[in-house]
């Protein structure tokens, strides 16, 4: 249908203490020839490689780059920066209102807030950034366009908007409002809500550069 990328976060392998379907990903690589981006469960330059080598083009590093910051330079030192994403989850703070870090699959807090975290793997390699906002995820609300924006005024590098996509203007807004690089959708895809050449028309005649 014409999607610039494809991520595939297997997000109960950290949980569940095993490693990236591997198969899985050979299988999805064979079929799909466009970016793919694989995150869950990888722990170490060793993961990565034999998932790159699978045919992933990305790494998504989430829960392991909270427990293990080296890991991002690592990654980025052995296979270019371009291919290490970071994956940030973020709650907000019911009593302070901080927007917070979460880990495995967005079930474990910790003390690391999104921005400070942000600019922190930025620092270590991350190439780019993806961004859920654990509030919005299934709300089809629309995304934390003030997380966006927030972590897009502090960052340099590409960041994609993720969680509480309802309708197409949602995309438009986390490109236009929430400053965003690219945006993420799932639910309104998988359950044929819209189609991917649909939202790729709106975003482009809202004026958003597009490849059609």
């Amino acid at each position: 249908q014409g999607a610039d990328e494809l991520v595939f976060l297997d997000i109960t392998a950290t949980n569940e203490g095993r490693g990236t379907m591997v198969d899985v990903v050979e299988s999805v690589s064979r079929k799909v020839f466009m970016p793919l981006t694989i995150g869950g469960g990888i722990s170490s330059v060793i993961d990565m490689d034999r998932l790159l080598k699978a045919g992933a083009d990305k790494i998504s590093l989430n829960s392991a780059a909270v427990a293990n910051p080296e890991l991002v330079r690592q990654g980025a030192e052995t296979f270019g920066n371009q291919c290490i994403v970071v994956a940030i989850d973020v709650k907000t703070d019911p009593v302070t209102g901080k927007r917070m870090v979460y880990t495995h699959g967005g079930t474990k807090p910790t003390e690391l807030e999104a921005v400070p975290w942000a600019k922190k793997v930025v620092s270590l390699g991350a190439g780019e950034l993806l961004v859920t906002s654990m509030d919005a995820d299934g709300t089809k609300a629309g995304y934390d366009l003030e997380l966006m924006r927030n972590t897009n005024d502090r960052v340099t590098i590409p960041t994609i908007a993720s969680g509480g996509v309802g309708n197409l203007q949602h995309l438009a807004d986390g490109i236009l409002k929430g400053g965003a690089d690219a945006v993420l959708a799932a639910s309104i895809f998988h359950f044929g809500q819209y189609s991917i050449p649909e939202a790729k028309q709106y975003l482009a005649d809202q004026g958003i550069e597009m490849r059609l």
